[in-house]
């Protein structure tokens, strides 16, 4: 078969040949799908999974869908039995209470830069017991991480004040009754069971051998918000 030269030629070529043309064409891609698909390069089909072939989602966890990235990651459901906020109204003082799982020092540690921190090992608003919450206090004039101001002035708190607890739905009014300073080694929270407890300390950092001020409160009152 002469070489052409130029599209035309070409084009003339392939009307006299069309027949064999189009039967070298469709054998050519024949071959080439059925070496895709021997080597599994053939994309498959997206399959519809039903609710009831899918993995359950336990009670403990809800599906998030990032806003951004578009990536479904699990959250932690609120947990209403634990505090998230203390209030001081004769400081005008509103502080952050955290909940960490892990009792790890440098967790903790990590904890306290975001506001209060409650002791995990401590009681929660579902039991008669001591909650035990320890923040950070600085007198320092220039803190830039006002966290680490988060129990600034317990140590003036009096017999009688007030002190707010709330969690998700309901909040929880304690009465001080007691407000000390002791050294760290000394510092011993003791289990109250049948008593409704709040233990408070200022911490420099969670194992400082630093004096801390303590206050002792008794639960009085509670409400849902």
């Amino acid at each position: 078969m002469k070489s052409p030269h130029s599209f035309d030629e070409l084009y003339r070529q392939i009307r006299t040949r069309k027949v064999s043309f189009f039967i070298a064409f469709f054998v050519v891609i024949l071959l080439s799908y059925a070496i895709l698909f021997i080597i599994d390069f053939i994309p498959e089909p997206i399959e519809e999974v039903s609710v009831e072939e899918s993995d359950e989602v336990s009670q403990d966890e809800v599906i998030v869908v990032d806003p951004v990235v578009d990536v479904v990651v699990p959250a932690k459901v609120v947990d209403a039995s634990l505090p998230h906020k203390i209030i001081f109204d004769s400081l005008d003082k509103e502080v952050t209470v955290l909940n960490p799982e892990s009792r790890a020092i440098a967790d903790l540690d990590t904890a306290l830069l975001s506001g209060a921190v409650r002791h995990p090992d401590s009681a929660s608003f579902e039991e008669d017991g001591n909650i035990f919450i320890l923040a950070h206090s600085s007198y320092l004039p220039n803190v830039f991480n006002k966290n680490f101001q988060a129990f600034n002035g317990i140590q003036d708190l009096t017999w009688g004040d007030k002190i707010r607890v709330q969690s998700d739905d309901m909040e929880y009014v304690y009465r001080v009754e007691k407000v000390y300073k002791a050294k760290a080694a000394k510092i011993f929270v003791p289990e109250t069971p049948g008593e409704a407890k709040l233990t408070l300390a200022t911490c420099n950092s969670f194992g400082s051998k630093d004096d801390r001020f303590m206050v002792e409160a008794t639960l009085i009152g509670s409400y849902k918000l």
